[in-house]
């Protein structure tokens, strides 16, 4: 039987409709809808999103995310604009991009991005992104680096040993790891990761995850439970308990995570924002 915290309720409220509506009137995407986040109701209502730049079909098919691969569509030239014009609409004070991957396009979307970031920065919001990992390029890294977001978040997902089977062939464990710690070698910029529990991972191995983010130069980490999307996504092997995620809470400052949130409904950009204020003052 699942547990009380896998029973996501449908979202409502008057934020979540105005959002929904500045949305679809600019035909952008949020990975709040695409990825199926438990969150979207507590998130959307609150006045926040995750806008998901690039298109909403992703080259690659990991077995745990709902968002759907084949051949995209080419990029929308007027979309930095949009999601611009987006927050502004929103009132957004803290906005998080992220986006598909691209690996179609010769610069895998890198220049895109660094658009989208630099108009949101007009608006004087601060902007998080969650990126993709661009093969592991570093000049590619570099575009997104220099747009200078506040925040850059890459996630690992899983423990090593069941990285293969959970995400796409073309990620690796170790290419992400490299990705992080060339971005905080490289600006000193605040970076950021995610895990997922119940996969079928060990506490020893998550252990480990932890100790290879932190010599990544990682300041922020995001523990959630893995959910199944649909029956298209790999199935759950074990809904952890709210004693595992506080442990791994315990686990994680004490190797000197800046921040850590750790929790069944917990996604990488929940409670972005807090993350930002909590790790800076």
């Amino acid at each position: 039987m699942k547990p009380e915290y896998a029973k996501v309720y449908i979202p409502g409220g008057e934020n979540y409709a105005h959002i929904k509506k500045t949305l679809r009137s600019r035909a952008l995407f949020t990975v709040c809808e695409e990825a199926r986040c438990p969150n979207i109701a507590e998130c959307w209502d609150s006045g926040t999103a995750t806008f998901m730049i690039m298109g909403g079909i992703c080259t690659r098919g990991c077995r745990f995310c709902s968002v759907t691969h084949g051949h995209p569509m080419p990029l929308d030239p007027d979309e930095p604009r949009k999601v611009y014009e987006s927050v502004i609409a929103m009132g957004l004070d803290y906005v998080v991009i992220t986006s598909v991957d691209r690996d179609d396009l010769p610069d895998q979307g890198a220049s895109h991005f660094a658009s989208v970031i630099r108009e949101v920065k007009k608006t004087g919001a601060v902007v998080e992104v969650l990126i993709p990992d661009f093969q592991g390029r570093e000049d590619l890294l570099d575009i997104v680096i220099d747009a200078q977001p506040s925040v850059i978040a890459h996630n690992i997902e899983t423990v090593e040993r069941l990285t293969p089977s959970v995400r796409d062939r073309r990620a690796s464990y170790r290419q992400s790891l490299h990705v992080l710690r060339y971005i905080k070698e490289r600006s000193g910029i605040t970076t950021k990761s995610s895990i997922m529990l119940g996969l079928g991972e060990t506490d020893e191995e998550v252990e480990r995850a932890l100790d290879d983010l932190r010599q990544a130069g990682v300041d922020i980490v995001t523990i959630g439970q893995y959910l199944r999307p649909s029956r298209r996504q790999m199935p759950v092997v074990e809904y952890s308990s709210m004693e595992r995620f506080r442990k791994m809470e315990r686990v994680a400052y004490s190797k000197g995570f800046s921040y850590v949130a750790s929790g069944p409904l917990v996604r990488s950009s929940y409670r972005a924002a807090e993350a930002w204020v909590s790790r800076r003052y």
